[in-house]
């Protein structure tokens, strides 16, 4: 069946080679070869004694295949059929490349460090049994060049939001090696929990580590914790732990970089040593939701709070060989700062002239106490507002911009943009998925990201070490929703930083994948198959709404109706994008190998109206984050829904001035418009809407306002029609003005600052 698909895909026969070796990442080249290599009780491991490093690298193959077999592979035996490892300077596969040779009678893997000897056993990992067999043990006669395209391949996992133990955070660790990512990002210091342990202050694990438990409601909607109310979730890792981790992530070839933040997300420790934040208060660790009434940051004018960030920076790094320390830096509300009168002297001594200025000072002071360490800093990219810190690495997760600015000015970048590699979103349905805090970041979508952006001047592209994924923990809190989270998207990721741009090929990969998630199924992982979802795309041109259906199941077929049933295999085939002319239900299905594929049928639903299909101009172009499908998203007959990502139009600080031309002179009595409002994400109706009509597109006549009705303003989270009906007139020409609310209330985290607008449909009837 295999063979049958990939001649009809008209791949190479190299290509048809490889597949029977699924190997992820994409190894560089792969010849394989008639024969294979047995591994059974006549076979030793071979290397050079006097290197205590191979002796570690053979224990570790060794107790791999003991795991899948029972078989105990002795070492230097002298006879017999060898796997051989070989320390030899070799060209071009870098430190962490390797060179395997697989015959019938050896195993060869060849390679300038260590690291590499790690990967090209990761590498035969990959093509034996995952679990414990009784089947020979088949290695196929074989020759890989290999070595990573980027330097820094990295994971994160945040353990402050949940805490996991120490076998759960190994799980993670062995993930990574296996698909030979080097670098696991431990988030262990936030709001909501204080999770690595400082002998110097003992109260950050025994008040910071711990919160109230209030697991069984959705993050979201938690309340913050009142006093008196018992601290019972929770927990940190001892030191000695800490050691047994790095010990073992070390052993596959994995660094760790420890995340403590400053001078934000820091509630675990004001709670812990009140006098570190500005106003000196107790205060308990967030529980989740929002951060109202919260202390959460360090006071940068008080000279112990540098003295304690040193302390803790110190028995950190004596845990932690890695290179890159990482402080965090990101999300600073800095209010406390501009009434702190330790903070305005601070500022004053300095001169420096606002709050982000005193921002950069903090950084750059904990940057020159790393650097005195021989270790380099990192952090978000907000560590660039006020300035960036002379030797700073900067990891871009608000989009690439931070990075690609971080670039030009010659320092080195991780990229790491929500959207694709944000492992908390979506990655299919939602309908039935678990709850996750927002996004879609599908299987595809991360495989086609390209961690070079194409605006970056080639001579400032060589800063870019890589990319990584994070994985926040707001809506995960058991081991396997980290794993369902990961798998297989982690696969994707690694084949992205790994691999050859030039070599990455969709339909190769979802081949591959095929036996990993056998492998999956085998080890008891929890995973998501990636979306069955067929991806229904609105596109308004020309005056006309189109509809185009994608699928990421490779080989399938997608079949659609039009009034809302559930399609099948004899439903409308989807060859092309058709048009929508008036309201319709779209439902759409995979069909592979003549069967639909599981999940639940994709659906969305246009209300046709007189400005459907039809071109919006504005006077304030919507957010670039917020684009929905488009320019033209407000006329693709499509509502939204509470995920902010889909459909919605993002308006910041200016208000939305929309002007839609119907194409031609037509009557007209009610204009309405479409509105989000989810607080906590600093988006808020609207306060006032007004609605004009014109016949030259020149002289507009107001024909109504509508107004936010007093209960819907009260909800947290609602959606609203703002609406005026009047007697019908001519009107060629239809304006929208939505005002933005200037500045959030008194008592949100954002207070002052002004909102976001968001807007999904204008209709004209």
């Amino acid at each position: 069946m295999k063979k049958i698909i990939l001649a009809a895909l008209l791949l190479p026969c190299l290509l048809l080679a490889q597949q029977k070796v699924s190997i992820i990442p994409q190894p560089v080249s792969i010849q394989i070869d008639k024969g294979s290599f047995i591994v059974d009780n006549t076979t030793s491991i071979s290397f050079k004694k006097s290197d205590k490093d191979l002796k570690a690298t053979a224990d570790f193959l060794s107790a791999g295949i003991s795991k899948i077999s029972g078989i105990n592979l002795p070492q230097n035996k002298g006879k017999g059929k060898k796997i051989a490892f070989k320390i030899s300077p070799t060209e071009e596969i870098g430190e962490e490349g390797y060179l395997l040779n697989v015959s019938s009678s050896e195993v060869r893997i060849t390679a300038n460090t260590n690291k590499g000897l790690i990967y090209g056993i990761q590498s035969l990992f990959q093509v034996l049994p995952q679990v414990r067999t009784n089947a020979i043990l088949k290695i196929p006669s074989m020759q890989i060049k290999d070595y990573p395209r980027f330097k820094w391949r990295g994971m994160h996992l945040d353990v402050s939001r949940h805490f996991f133990t120490v076998d759960m955070v190994k799980e993670y660790i062995e993930l990574l090696a296996y698909y030979k990512m080097n670098t696991f990002h431990w988030h262990l210091v936030d709001d909501q929990g204080w999770r690595i342990e400082i002998k110097k202050y003992p109260k950050l694990t025994e008040i910071g580590a711990w919160r109230v438990d209030q697991n069984d409601k959705i993050w979201a909607k938690r309340p913050q914790a009142k006093a008196g109310e018992e601290l019972t979730y929770g927990g940190y890792y001892t030191q000695e732990e800490i050691k047994e981790v790095v010990k073992f992530a070390t052993a596959r070839g994995v660094n760790i970089v420890p995340e403590i933040e400053m001078p934000g997300h820091v509630a675990s420790a004001i709670a812990s040593y009140p006098e570190l934040s500005c106003n000196q208060k107790f205060q308990l660790p967030l529980t989740g939701g929002d951060y109202t009434d919260m202390s959460s940051n360090y006071c940068p004018g008080n000279e112990n709070v540098f003295q304690f960030n040193e302390d803790v920076l110190t028995e950190v790094m004596a845990l932690f060989p890695s290179q890159y320390i990482h402080i965090g830096g990101d999300e600073v509300d800095k209010s406390s700062w501009k009434s702190c009168p330790k903070c305005q002297a601070r500022m004053k001594t300095e001169n420096l002239k606002t709050e982000e200025e005193l921002q950069s000072y903090f950084i750059k002071r904990i940057e020159k106490f790393i650097v005195s360490k021989k270790r380099k800093m990192i952090g978000w990219d907000e560590i660039l507002e006020g300035g960036l810190a002379p030797e700073a690495v900067v990891m871009s997760w608000r989009g690439e911009k931070g990075g690609i600015e971080a670039a030009k000015m010659h320092h080195e970048v991780v990229m790491t943009p929500g959207n694709p590699v944000y492992f908390d979103h979506y990655q299919a349905g939602p309908d039935g998925e678990p709850l996750a805090i927002g996004g879609m970041n599908t299987l595809r979508k991360v495989y086609d990201y390209e961690p070079i952006p194409k605006e970056l001047p080639i001579e400032n592209r060589k800063y870019i070490l890589g990319a990584q994924a994070n994985l926040w923990t707001e809506y995960i809190t058991t081991n396997e929703g980290v794993e369902y989270m990961v798998l297989p998207r982690m696969l994707a990721l690694a084949e992205v930083v790994w691999s050859p741009a030039a070599a990455k090929d969709w339909t190769s990969f979802n081949q591959r994948l095929k036996w990993h998630y056998r492998g999956f199924q085998q080890k008891g992982l929890h995973y998501s198959e990636g979306s069955n979802k067929i991806e229904i795309t609105p596109k308004v041109e020309n005056g006309q709404l189109t509809v185009a259906l994608a699928s990421e199941v490779v080989g399938s077929e997608i079949f659609y109706t039009l009034d809302g049933s559930d399609p099948n295999n004899n439903s409308i085939k989807y060859d092309a994008p058709f048009t929508i002319k008036k309201t319709a239900a779209v439902r759409a299905v995979s069909v592979y190998d003549g069967k639909v594929a599981n999940g639940i049928p994709s659906k969305l639903d246009f209300a046709i109206h007189k400005a459907s299909g039809k071109n919006v101009n504005y006077l304030n172009k919507p957010s670039s984050a917020y684009k929905a499908n488009g320019d033209n998203s407000l006329t693709d007959g499509v509502r939204g829904t509470f995920n902010v990502t889909k459909y919605w139009h993002g308006f910041y600080a200016k208000d939305m001035v929309a002007t839609i031309d119907l194409g031609e002179t037509t009557t007209v009595s009610k204009l309405a418009l479409g509105c989000l409002q989810n607080k906590v994400d600093w988006i808020f109706f609207p306060t006032a809407v007004k609605f004009e009509i014109s016949t030259d597109g020149i002289n507009y006549k107001e024909v109504g306002q509508s107004e936010l009705p007093l209960e819907k303003s009260n909800e947290p989270a609602a959606i609203h029609n703002f609406t005026t009906n009047f007697v019908a007139q001519k009107a060629k020409f239809v304006r929208i003005t939505a005002k933005i609310i200037p500045a959030l209330p008194k008592g949100h985290n954002g207070e002052g600052k002004p909102g976001w607008l968001f807007a999904d449909e204008i209709v004209v009837e």
